[in-house]
C-alpha cells in the first residue's frame, strides 16, 4: 500500500471515530460498549492483537510467527489513534465460530518453519514468554491457571514453552464462549459478518426474528499436540480432523516440537456455555484485581493521612500570616516606619517581590504548557471516572488525552501571554512569539523523544513503532489544531488587561542576606509531600502500563489528583512564605520547582520499579524504552505540578502585599 492510500486511511479512521462518538452521544450505552446480539448460527470471528511480553515490552505482529492466516487474506481491523500509539495492531484471524454451535477437532492449516531465521525468531518469542492476544466481540481471551491452590487469571496465552533445550508450540486451542440469552429488550440485533456488522432495530412486533445471544465471556486453554501430518495435509480449512484430539493430562499425546522444515498443524475446538452473567457485567472477570481490598484501603489511608497533614499545614500557615498582618496593621504610621527599619522579614522585600525573574519568557512558556497538561489530566480522568473511557473502549483513553490536549491549547496560550504581559508591565508586543513557543515547547520535546524511541522500535521491527503516516497525522493535528488554538488563546491574553501589582518595584535590587541553609535544598525536599499522595496509586498505574493489568479505579484517581493539586499549592505557599521571611525575593522559579520537584521522586520511583518489579525486563532496547517513556511522564508531571505551585504562590504574594499598606 502506497503512502497516500495509507494517509487517506488514517484520515478516514480519525474522522470516522469522531463521527461515531458524535452519533452515539445521546445513546443509552456509552461509546465502545454497545451490546451485540447474534442469532443462533451466525458467524463470530476472532481477532488477533500484537504479541506482547513483560520480558521485553516490545510488541510484535501476530503474523510475524508461522500462524495460520485467513483464506481471504489478513485484514487490518478498525483502529483509533490511541490503539496505534499503544502499539496495538488488531487484525483478522482464521478462527471462526457459529453462535451457540459447539465444534471440535476443527482443522485450520499446516505451516512450516522454512528458514533458520524463522526458527530463531520463534524460539526467541517462546523464551521471552510472548503472549498471543485474541479477542471476540471486543473481549480479550482470558486464561485460568492454578498455582499453590490459587486461581490466577491471564489475558492471552503463551506462544509455547521450552523443556530442556527443546521448544514446543501451542497449536491446538480449546475455546469456551460464555453467552447470555437475549431477553428481548436490546437496543439492536447485530448480524456478525466478519469485519462489518449490520445493525437493525428491533421493535415490539419483531417476533419473527429468532432469539439471539450476547457474548459475555471468552476463555482459552492452549494445548501442544502433535498431529498426524499425513492426515492433516489432505484436509481443507474448517474441516474436521479425522481422529479425536485429547489434551487432557491422561490422554495427551506427544507435544508439537519446533523444528526447521517440519510442518506444524493448527486446530481448535469451541464450546458455548449459557451463563447468568449479564452483558453490563461481562468485564468483571477482567477488572478483578488481586489484593483489591489492600488496594482500596491503602488508597483510602493515604488520602486520609495526606488530607490531615495538608490541613495542619494550611491552618498553621494561615494563622501565622494572619498574626503578622494583624500586628502590622495595628501600628500607626510612625510605628510602621520604625518597624520597617528594625524588623526583617517579608515586609522588607516590598520593593523587589514583583521584580521580573531571570528567564521570564521560559517561565511563562512552562506555566502555559503546565496549564494545558493539567487541564488535559483533569478532564480525561473525569470522563474516565464517569465511564466514557472504559476498558471496553480500547485506545479511548489515549485518544481522549490527545483530543483534550489539542483543544486546551487555547488555555495555554492565554495564560502564558497574559503572565508574560504582566511581567513586562503591560507591553503586548511579541505575544505571537510567546504563543508559538508555548505551542512548540512541550510537543517538541515529546516528538524528539518519540522519534529516538521510534528508531529503536523500527530497528527491532516491533509493532510499537509509530508508522510514518501516523507521524504525519500527529504533526497535522499539532500544526492544524493545537498551534492555531494556542495562537488564539495568546490573542485573547494579549487583549486582556494585565494583572496590576499592588506595590511598586524599586530600580535598584535589594541585596539578599546570606542564608543559613541552601534555599534549593528546601525546594527539592518539598516534593516529598506531594509524592506521598501519589506513590500508592503510582504503583497500580505503572503495573497497568508495564504489566498489562487493567486499571479502572478512575474515581479514586480523580480524588488523588484533587489532593495532589491542593498539596502542591500548599507546599509552594509555605516555601514561598519562608523565602520571603528571610528576605529572599527571588521566589518565582522556586515556587515553580517547590511543587514541581515531585517529578524527581517519581523518576526515582520509576527506577526503583524497573529494578525490583521489572527484574525480568531484558535487553538495552527495552530498558531504553522504559527510561524514555518515564522521562516523558516525569517531564509532563513537572510542568503540571510546577504550574500549580507557581500560580498559587503568585496569587498568595499578590494577596499578601495588597492586604497591607506598605510604602
Amino acid at each position: 500500500m502506497g503512502f497516500w492510500p495509507r494517509f487517506g486511511m488514517w484520515v478516514s479512521i480519525f474522522l470516522g471515530m469522531v463521527g461515531i462518538i458524535l452519533e452515539n452521544a445521546n445513546a443509552f450505552y456509552l461509546p465502545g460498549s454497545y451490546p451485540h446480539v447474534y442469532p443462533t448460527g451466525s458467524d463470530l470471528w476472532v481477532k488477533v492483537n500484537s504479541l506482547t511480553s513483560v520480558e521485553t515490552e516490545l510488541p510484535y505482529s501476530y503474523y510475524s510467527l508461522p500462524f495460520c492466516k485467513p483464506s481471504d487474506g489478513v485484514k487490518d481491523m478498525a483502529e483509533n489513534l490511541g490503539e496505534l500509539l499503544m502499539g496495538d495492531r488488531i487484525e483478522s484471524s482464521p478462527y471462526r465460530f457459529k453462535m451457540n454451535v459447539n465444534e471440535s477437532e476443527v482443522f485450520l492449516c499446516n505451516t512450516t518453519v522454512v528458514a533458520d531465521e524463522q526458527l530463531k525468531v520463534l524460539k526467541q518469542r517462546i523464551d521471552a514468554l510472548y503472549q498471543v492476544n485474541l479477542m471476540l466481540d471486543n473481549l480479550p481471551a482470558i486464561r485460568y491457571t492454578k498455582q499453590d491452590n490459587f486461581s490466577l487469571r491471564w489475558t492471552g496465552y503463551p506462544v509455547g514453552f521450552r523443556v530442556d533445550k527443546t521448544h514446543y508450540i501451542f497449536n491446538h486451542l480449546k475455546f469456551t464462549v460464555l453467552v447470555h440469552k437475549d431477553e428481548g429488550n436490546s437496543v439492536s440485533k447485530v448480524m456478525g459478518t466478519g469485519d462489518g456488522l449490520d445493525a437493525f432495530p428491533v421493535g415490539e412486533k419483531s417476533g419473527d426474528i429468532a432469539p439471539g445471544y450476547m457474548v459475555v465471556g471468552f476463555e482459552v486453554v492452549p494445548c501442544s499436540y502433535q498431529h498426524n501430518i499425513d492426515a492433516s495435509s489432505k484436509l481443507k480449512m474448517y474441516e474436521k480432523y479425522p481422529t479425536p484430539i485429547d489434551c487432557s493430562p491422561s490422554g495427551r499425546g506427544p507435544y508439537q516440537a519446533v523444528k526447521e522444515g517440519h510442518p506444524i498443524a493448527f486446530s481448535y475446538e469451541v464450546a458455548f456455555v449459557e451463563s447468568d452473567i449479564r452483558w453490563p457485567s461481562r468485564w468483571d472477570a477482567y477488572l478483578k484485581m488481586e489484593g483489591a481490598r489492600v488496594h482500596w484501603f491503602s488508597i483510602l489511608n493515604s488520602l486520609m493521612v495526606i488530607a490531615f497533614l495538608a490541613g495542619i499545614v494550611l491552618v498553621i500557615f494561615l494563622r501565622t500570616v494572619r498574626r503578622d498582618l494583624t500586628r502590622y496593621e495595628e501600628l500607626d504610621k510612625e510605628s510602621q516606619a520604625q518597624m520597617n527599619e528594625e524588623l526583617s522579614g517579608w515586609k522588607l522585600v516590598v520593593g523587589d517581590v514583583f521584580r521580573a525573574p531571570a528567564h521570564s519568557e521560559l517561565l511563562c512558556i512552562m506555566v502555559g504548557d503546565g496549564v494545558q497538561i493539567l487541564g488535559m489530566a483533569v478532564v480525561t480522568i473525569l470522563f474516565a471516572a464517569f465511564g466514557f473511557m472504559s476498558p471496553a473502549s480500547r485506545g479511548a483513553l489515549l485518544t481522549g488525552m490527545l483530543f483534550f490536549y489539542l483543544v486546551l491549547g487555547i488555555a495555554a496560550g492565554y495564560v502564558a501571554v497574559r503572565m508574560w504581559r504582566t511581567l513586562k508591565g503591560g507591553d503586548h508586543r511579541g505575544w505571537k512569539s510567546i504563543s508559538w513557543r508555548v505551542a512548540c515547547f512541550f510537543p517538541g520535546v515529546v516528538f524528539l523523544i518519540l522519534t529516538v524511541l521510534n528508531f529503536l522500535l523500527w530497528g527491532s521491527q516491533s509493532t510499537g513503532a509509530i508508522p510514518i503516516s501516523l507521524f504525519i497525522i500527529l504533526l497535522a493535528l499539532w500544526f492544524c489544531i493545537s498551534v492555531p488554538l494556542t495562537l488564539l488563546g495568546g490573542y485573547f491574553g494579549a487583549k486582556a488587561s494585565q494583572i496590576e501589582y499592588p506595590v511598586r518595584t524599586n530600580q535598584i535590587p535589594r541585596e539578599i542576606p546570606p542564608q543559613k541553609y541552601p534555599s534549593w535544598l528546601l525546594v527539592l525536599g518539598a516534593g516529598t509531600l506531594p509524592f506521598g499522595t501519589l506513590f500508592i496509586e503510582l504503583f497500580f498505574i505503572m503495573s497497568s502500563i508495564w504489566l498489562g493489568r487493567v486499571y479502572y479505579v478512575f474515581g479514586f484517581l480523580f480524588i488523588v489528583l484533587v489532593l495532589l493539586v491542593v498539596v502542591c499549592a500548599e507546599v509552594s505557599l509555605v516555601l514561598t512564605y519562608m523565602h520571603l521571611c528571610v528576605e529572599d525575593w527571588k521566589w518565582w522559579w522556586k515556587s515553580f520547582f517547590a511543587s514541581g520537584s515531585v517529578a524527581i521522586y517519581i523518576f526515582l520511583y520509576s527506577i526503583n520499579y524497573l529494578v525490583f518489579d521489572l527484574r525480568s525486563l531484558s535487553g538495552p532496547v527495552s530498558a531504553a524504552l522504559y527510561i524514555g517513556y518515564s522521562l516523558l511522564m516525569v517531564f509532563a508531571i513537572m510542568l503540571a505540578t510546577g504550574t500549580i505551585g507557581f500560580l498559587a504562590s503568585f496569587w498568595f504574594v499578590h494577596y499578601l502585599f495588597s492586604s497591607v499598606k506598605l510604602d
